[in-house]
């Protein structure tokens, strides 16, 4: 029998993290202007969504496997930097709100950089 634990991803930290940081984007995306939606808006909804539903996907797996989902979340935090960034640059949010998203991103991906190298 193999040694093979899963995840609980309800109960691992940058699971929540991610969560909170989509719970975040949506609202946010939803106050966009309305020729935004199949833009901007619909980028950043769908890569946000796209952490947390990584990482619950992946904890199902092996560690390799799941490391393998971690690495995508993380990809799309970093798509998710760049759109913040777009956003900011475009006036749909202040450089206030810029500066304390990609801080949430930026914990979230030490957070999970950290994670994944602990996995077997």
């Amino acid at each position: 029998m193999s040694d093979f634990k899963r995840h609980n991803f309800k109960k691992l930290k940058i699971w929540l993290m991610s969560m909170e940081l989509s719970k975040i984007i949506l609202d946010l995306t939803d106050t966009f202007p309305v020729y935004e939606k199949y833009g901007l808006k619909s980028q950043m909804d769908r890569c946000c969504i796209s952490i947390p539903s990584n990482i619950a996907e992946g904890s199902s797996r092996t560690d390799k496997s799941f490391s393998h989902f971690l690495d995508i979340s993380l990809g799309s935090s970093f798509e998710l930097q760049t759109q913040i960034i777009l956003a900011n640059h475009r006036k749909y949010i202040t450089n206030e709100l810029t500066h304390s998203i990609e801080s949430k991103i930026e914990e979230f991906q030490r957070a999970t950089m950290s994670f994944q190298n602990n996995l077997k």
